[in-house]
């Protein structure tokens, strides 16, 4: 773990950039390679999807779509306790999107003028999910309820299959809890692809949500523009504010539950107490040799762990700032008076019983954050991702008559003589 002492004036935004940087896995040769996917599948459709998915996945599909008899064995395979689970999970994640939900209004504003907002669901959403050696029905819950929450009528889910044709029966039963209303056997940058351009068999979405490896964040790039999509998600991150008071037995058990998730994962822990840190440094080299991904964890802790010691509570929150992590845990006495001191981080977790996973799977929160810096200018996927907003205006005979004398004038500074001429042409009559 690399240690930052922090000076007394302490750290400009382009020095943390510069602490924190990871390379975005970005080179030519998979932007390249991710080109010639997407040309391919736009062009040939199902012809190049059983393709690539023979060629990367090991598998020759007649069919791509999921079967309700799939679904259903699925959903007894993982069994009713599981079930119960992720329903219950299901049902905190639900409730909590519900309070995004925003309505239609229209208001009048002027004497004759009335405006307001339309608000409605996208109408076909993607959803990828990841495949491979890990399942993560969390992320199906996380990315699909908010778009089900929203009203969205066709949820399309994209995972890449098994090399016996089937899927992963996690994520089939988590799609069926979440409200997916169709599964299809398609993964990696030929699955974005797909979504983005549709197939003989596989009709286009709008908006394409969900994480996945640098094939698929170059695809997602790819075909932005022709779609929609939540954000390029880099490896996760874990930011801990903490003194003292702490746990640093635990404060090393949240560091490396973030560490195991990737060989990139970054862990910063920012604080006062150079004692304190020592403690952690040891606990997270104890814990590491009790780790099954002790390899994934060890290589994240060694290239990507940041430990900045401070002079105070305020500097450290300073620090956590520029570094706007994907989660922040407050391990401090009264973490909620804290709060309102940070404007940069994806989620905030308060006190040592609200560990990060409890938002991987649990509390209700989305997971899906902005990572890499990026939650300075983003925010976590929510109901808001999924709904279109159109302006509505309306001015009666009197309120138009009072302005467009102004909007004319307006119409001939810029030199748009058809525009005054609207304005006009009514007048006139």
């Amino acid at each position: 773990m690399e240690w930052i002492d922090v000076p007394k004036e302490g750290l400009s935004l382009r020095e943390i950039r510069k602490i924190t940087k990871r390379d975005q896995a970005e080179n030519a040769d998979i932007r390249n390679s991710v080109e010639a996917i997407v040309a391919d599948v736009q062009q040939r459709g199902d012809a190049a999807i059983r393709e690539y998915t023979e060629k990367f996945d090991g598998v020759c599909l007649d069919s791509f779509l999921v079967t309700p008899e799939e679904i259903e064995a699925a959903t007894q395979k993982v069994g009713g306790e599981f079930m119960d689970i992720l329903e219950e999970a299901a049902s905190n994640i639900r409730a909590y999107h519900q309070r995004q939900v925003e309505h239609t209004w229209i208001d009048t504003f002027r004497p004759g003028v009335r405006l307001g907002a339309k608000f409605t669901p996208i109408q076909r959403v993607g959803v990828y999910v990841p495949g491979g050696t890990a399942a993560y029905p969390s992320t199906v819950l996380m990315d699909t309820i908010p778009a089900h929450v929203a009203g969205v009528p066709s949820i399309a889910v994209f995972t890449p299959p098994a090399k016996d044709g089937s899927v992963n029966p996690y994520i089939l039963a988590a799609a069926h809890v979440a409200g997916a209303t169709e599964i299809y056997k398609v993964g990696g940058a030929q699955g974005i692809a797909a979504a983005a351009f549709g197939t003989e068999s596989i009709p286009p979405v709008f908006k394409i949500v969900g994480p996945g490896n640098a094939y698929v964040a170059m695809a997602k790039r790819l075909v932005f523009g022709t779609v929609g999509i939540d954000m390029i998600a880099g490896p996760s991150e874990v930011g801990i504010l903490a003194d003292t008071g702490a746990n640093p037995v635990w404060v090393a058990a949240d560091l490396l539950a973030q560490a195991e998730h990737d060989r990139r994962a970054a862990v910063f822990l920012v604080t006062p107490s150079a004692v304190f840190a020592s403690s952690v440094e040891r606990e997270v080299q104890r814990q590491l040799e009790e780790l099954p991904r002790k390899e994934i964890a060890s290589e994240s802790v060694e290239k990507h762990a940041k430990i900045f010691v401070t002079r105070d509570i305020a500097q450290s929150i300073e620090i956590m700032n520029l570094i706007a992590p994907e989660h922040l845990e407050i391990d401090l006495p009264d973490p909620e008076t804290y709060v309102d001191k940070i404007v940069n981080a994806g989620a905030i977790f308060m006190g040592p019983y609200t560990p990060e996973p409890l938002g991987d799977y649990f509390a209700g929160p989305n997971h899906t954050l902005p990572t890499m810096g990026t939650a300075a200018f983003s925010s976590p996927l929510g109901v808001y991702d999924f709904v279109k907003r159109s302006s509505l205006l309306e001015y009666n005979k009197e309120a138009f008559v009072t302005v467009a004398d102004k909007v004319m004038q307006f119409a001939n500074v810029e030199g748009l003589q058809a525009h005054g001429l609207a304005v006009r042409r009514r007048i006139d009559e």
